[in-house]
Parts: C-alpha cells; sequence; structure tokens
C-alpha cells in the first residue's frame, strides 16, 4: 500500500511576537507568535529545507517526481517546482509540477502523488507544501499569517505511514483570496466563513472518510487539522466528534498560519509522536477540504531523526522590533545605497553554473580522495586535482549536504543588505573543501573562528528584470550538541 516513506519541516529561525505587532499600532495585548522567513527566504527556499530534512539518508536520485502546493510561489509564469528539484539535486527526467492558488494545494499535492504511486505511473515523489503569505498592515492577517513549510516523500516500499482512505469536496468558497494584482490576502467576513464554510466543509469530508473506511472517532490517536485561530481549530476538533486530547496541536499559537502548508506541519507533528499502529485523521481546507486516514507502520521508528517540526521550534531568534520585519517584506521605501546597483542577474549565467550554484556540486578527486569547490570559475569544467595534481581523475561530489566550521569571517557594514552587517564566511566542509559563503540566521556578536555552520537554499536577490538569483548561503548549526 502506498504511503508516507519519509517527512520533513522548516520553520524559520526568527519569531515576531504579536504583542510587538500590536504595539507598533498602539494597541495592546496580543499572545503567541509568528515565525517569520528572513528576507532571502521565500517559499522555494523554505520547500528546499523541508525537503532536504525529508530526504536526509534517502537518494535524492531515486526519487521520480516533485509537486509542490504553495499559494505564494515567487514565479507566476515558471516551474517553482523544478528550482525546488534543481536545489534538492532530483534527476532530470523527475515530473515536478506546481500546484498553487488554494489553501488545500498541500493535500492536494498529497493526494496527486498518491495516485501516481498508487498506479505505479511513479515510483516515488517528493511532496512539499510551503507558504509565504502577506496580511496588510495593522490588520487581522497580518497577525495570523506564519511562514513554514513541510515535505512528504510518498512510495510503496518501507512505508511508515499508509494512506488508507481520502475523500475530497471541492467548493467555490471566497473566504481567502488574492486577485493577480494584489500583494496581500483579502478575506471575508470573518463569521460567514465560519459559519458556511470552516464548520461544514471539514466535517463533511471527514464524516464521509470515516465512512468509507469503516472507522469511527475512537479508532483515531490524533486528527490534524486547519485552524485560522487555536481556538477555532479546537472547536472544530469537538464538532467533528474528537476529544480534546485527540485534536493535535495547531501551531498556530507558536508558528501562525502557514497556509497550504499548515495541514501536513501538523502532520509532521503528529507523526513525531505517533505509534505504530496509530490511525492518524487529516483534514484540510481551502475552497473545499480533503481527509484522509493514515495508519502508521514500525518503519514510523526508522526516520525519528528528523529536525521535523520539534527541532526548528526549539531552534529560534525573537524579533525585538517590528521595523525589522518590515524592512524585511519591503513594505516601506527605505534610502537608497550610496554604493553603485549591483549588476543585473544573467539568465545564461545561471544556467551555465546551475549544477554549482542549485545543487552545489563541487569534485572530488579519484586518486587522493580530496574535495574541492570550484565556485570562481564552475563554468569551466576543472581537470587537475588541488591536492595531488591528477589530471582527469576529478567526479562530482555535492557539499549542500555537508556541514563544516568557520575558517574566518569579516562583517561588512557598508554593503548593500536588508539585514545589515553582511558576513562574509570562509568555510571549511566536514570531510575536505573550502568556499566563500554569505551567513544568515546570525547574530554577528555570537559569529566566531570555528563555529559549526549548515548550508542553507536562499535568494541572494531580485533583478529589475523579476528573475530571483538563488544560492547557498552557510547559517550557524542550531543542534545543540553540534554547534562546534
Amino acid at each position: 500500500m502506498a504511503g508516507i516513506v519519509s517527512y520533513g519541516a522548516y520553520i524559520p529561525f526568527h519569531r515576531l511576537p504579536r504583542a510587538i505587532i500590536n504595539a507598533a499600532w498602539g494597541r495592546n495585548g496580543g499572545s503567541g507568535e509568528l515565525a517569520v522567513a528572513n528576507y532571502d527566504e521565500d517559499s522555494i527556499t523554505m520547500a528546499v529545507a523541508a525537503g532536504m530534512d525529508c530526504m536526509k539518508e534517502f537518494d535524492s536520485k531515486a526519487v521520480d517526481a516533485l509537486f509542490l502546493g504553495t499559494t505564494s510561489a515567487p514565479y507566476k509564469e515558471r516551474l517553482n517546482a523544478t528550482i525546488v528539484a534543481s536545489a534538492l539535486d532530483l534527476p532530470e527526467n523527475a515530473r515536478n509540477a506546481d500546484l498553487a492558488n488554494c489553501l488545500r494545494t498541500g493535500t492536494l499535492a498529497l493526494l496527486s502523488a498518491m495516485d501516481a504511486v498508487c498506479s505505479r505511473s511513479l515510483g516515488s515523489v517528493l511532496v512539499a507544501a510551503s507558504d509565504v503569505r502577506l496580511g496588510a498592515a495593522s490588520g487581522e492577517n497580518e497577525q495570523s499569517f506564519g511562514n513554514g513549510a513541510a515535505a512528504l516523500l510518498i512510495g510503496r516500499e518501507n512505508v511508515a505511514a499508509e494512506i488508507e482512505g481520502t475523500y475530497t469536496i471541492s467548493e467555490d468558497f471566497p473566504d481567502y483570496y488574492r486577485s493577480s494584482a494584489d500583494t496581500f490576502v483579502r478575506s471575508a467576513e470573518d463569521r460567514w466563513t465560519m459559519d458556511e464554510a470552516y464548520t461544514k466543509f471539514p466535517i463533511r469530508a471527514a464524516a464521509q472518510v470515516m465512512e468509507k473506511c469503516g472507522l469511527t472517532q475512537k479508532d483515531f490517536a490524533k486528527v490534524c487539522l486547519y485552524g485560522p485561530s487555536s481556538r477555532k481549530h479546537l472547536d472544530l476538533g469537538k464538532k467533528m466528534g474528537f476529544k480534546p486530547e485527540q485534536i493535535q496541536e495547531s501551531l498556530l499559537d507558536t508558528v501562525g498560519n502557514t497556509g497550504s502548508a499548515l495541514p501536513l506541519m501538523v502532520l509532521v507533528a503528529a507523526l513525531e509522536e505517533a505509534s505504530p499502529n496509530d490511525r492518524i485523521l487529516l483534514v484540510s481546507y481551502g475552497s473545499g477540504s480533503d481527509a484522509l486516514v493514515l495508519r502508521v507502520t514500525d518503519e514510523i521508528q526508522r526516520i525519528r531523526n528528523r529536525r521535523g517540526i520539534r527541532g526548528h521550534l526549539n531552534a529560534k531568534r525573537t524579533l525585538g522590533n517590528y521595523e525589522k520585519y518590515v524592512r524585511w517584506r519591503e513594505l516601506m521605501t527605505l534610502e537608497a545605497q550610496a554604493r553603485p546597483e549591483k549588476d543585473p542577474v544573467s539568465p545564461s549565467s545561471l544556467w551555465r553554473e546551475r549544477q554549482s550554484a542549485m545543487s552545489l556540486y563541487g569534485a572530488i578527486c579519484r586518486k587522493c580522495g580530496t574535495p574541492q569547490l570550484f565556485l570562481d570559475y564552475s563554468s569551466a569544467r576543472p581537470r587537475i586535482c588541488l591536492e595531488c595534481h591528477a589530471k582527469d581523475e576529478l567526479e562530482p561530489y555535492r557539499f549542500a549536504d555537508k556541514r563544516g566550521k568557520v575558517f574566518s569571517f569579516s562583517h561588512d557594514y557598508l554593503a548593500v543588505s536588508q539585514d545589515p552587517p553582511n558576513t562574509i564566511t570562509i568555510v571549511d566542509f566536514v570531510g575536505g573543501g573550502r568556499g566563500v559563503f554569505e551567513m544568515t540566521d546570525r547574530n554577528p556578536e555570537e559569529c566566531r573562528v570555528g563555529m559549526g555552520v549548515e548550508m542553507t537554499f536562499r535568494k541572494l536577490s531580485t533583478s529589475p528584470r523579476g528573475i530571483h538569483n538563488y544560492f547557498w548561503k552557510c547559517k550557524p548549526i542550531t543542534d545543540q550538541d553540534d554547534r562546534g
């Protein structure tokens, strides 16, 4: 039976307390906090991070497709899923697809992957759901929307959670919407949405899938739901007939409403705590509802070492002011920098350098075993080993999944940056190899020589022609036992 073979998640490092948002607009109160993507993050980079967590110890070249669900794709006309697949080093013949424009795209991608795997059209599919939605300033959505991503590997072998049944309801209900000209998400009147859609579609979908599978509420260890707020999330679970202890924690007070990613992130949190033979009910919402019944197997024990939801929740830094968030989201016009503008991004250069830039490949010498990174002239295929000088003995070697230590760094306070200073770092990779990268998600005062770092896929810049320049940066390792 097809099902989830592995899972992963990503929550941005920075958190913005709701009390700080309220204080910026002269209001008091506000409980909980939102996970806020850094200025160099978007739905593509977060999907890559969740995918790397999911694909730990799995061969990316064995994945047949990547389905990306998002309502905030950086490109309206370009296959965003293939950018994610390239960064994750999926094969050239992967059948990638974007599923967009609906809060239900995460579960729609999951259902599409399951159908492809069950029909044996594809052997394995990586599903990613990721969102960075914008709510207008001083509104309810600004205090509700958080950022995050989840990834699930769907296959037929070594399944950790079998998908036993599904049911879908599709309704064109205009509660959340954004036209092609809108920057911010719009929403309909709250009570109408709750009475006519949120408290009806998911309940109907859940009842139908339980009837289809011959199950009742008592057969489930957890139910994973989409929710606009913690209270409404809990109320929906109770209306479905579940006890409070059966309702998986919503993440809405610690991460926020992550849009299309939220149901899958809540599912990942449930899988982290699940035991073999547990049944989990997953119910999404948005232009209808998808309901899925999953049964956990003994294979769940094999994939416990993911960073997942718990690992990311435990690693965070609080933003102390609202102004930094405004700067990161470019919601205010700032004075132009005195330095000359950066050169425009070259599409032809990005294409030539795609293996080194997107997948972060260098080379390793077959003769002496020395890894080496040729970032400065990667378009010209290196032929000579830097260590033993052997000729034509180099083969591709990926650095994106390797950790390293800081050999040297400098803070540039004059460079153009949305989070000054720019921290330029020389990284020595574990196992060999050295490269120069920007460091992100760091506190400049905590940087030091010898600190442990890992690689993260980020957005370097966006050209006036609308081309996003993605590359790899380093960031401090947040695992408590491996910081260096």
